[in-house]
């Protein structure tokens, strides 16, 4: 199992759809998971220590295992199975080590309130980790930038301000 962290929760431009973003503590692999906007509305909240009046669910769920003397040790990713991710969590019950199936969404939003680590299978991140592309060499990406750049620059150079003034520009006629 690899250890992760959640790197951040992004919106997705095309769904009312989040993506959790979880990083390889130990490389710069990046695992990203499809969410529900409650589930990154709850992670969110955890993350950034947002009072809240009244238990959340996650929240409830938590209680509810304290009360019980459960406590939650960690999350594990385990399987990715026609684009369907699953999770277990990982419990101490009664000196007893319990794994409960789960949705990655509700595992990490428990995760983050319990303050547990979180672990993916190898095959998991073999499957769906990527690693951002290796930086291009500053002066290469210098001349790229410039080049793309150019043609902005040649535009707002050939706009004639001065013509602007004369006719007033916002006036009414």
């Amino acid at each position: 199992m690899i250890e992760v962290g959640i790197d951040s929760i992004r919106v997705s431009l095309m769904s009312q759809h989040r993506i959790v973003i979880l990083k390889d503590v130990d490389s710069d692999r990046f695992l990203p998971i499809w969410i529900g906007p409650y589930e990154a509305e709850a992670i969110t909240a955890s993350l950034q220590q947002i009072e809240v009046s009244r238990p959340l669910t996650h929240d409830l769920l938590r209680n509810v295992l304290n009360a019980l003397g459960a406590e939650v040790l960690r999350v594990n990713i385990t399987e990715l199975r026609e684009d369907v991710f699953f999770a277990r969590i990982i419990m101490k019950v009664n000196g007893q080590e319990v794994e409960i199936d789960s949705r990655p969404s509700d595992a990490l939003a428990l995760s983050v309130r319990a303050h547990v680590p979180i672990y993916v299978s190898e095959g998991v991140m073999q499957e769906a980790a990527s690693v951002p592309e290796d930086e291009l060499e500053s002066d290469e990406l210098g001349e790229q930038s410039d080049e793309r750049l150019d043609v902005y620059k040649n535009f707002v150079e050939s706009l004639d301000l001065d013509d602007m003034e004369s006719t007033g520009g916002d006036s009414e006629e």
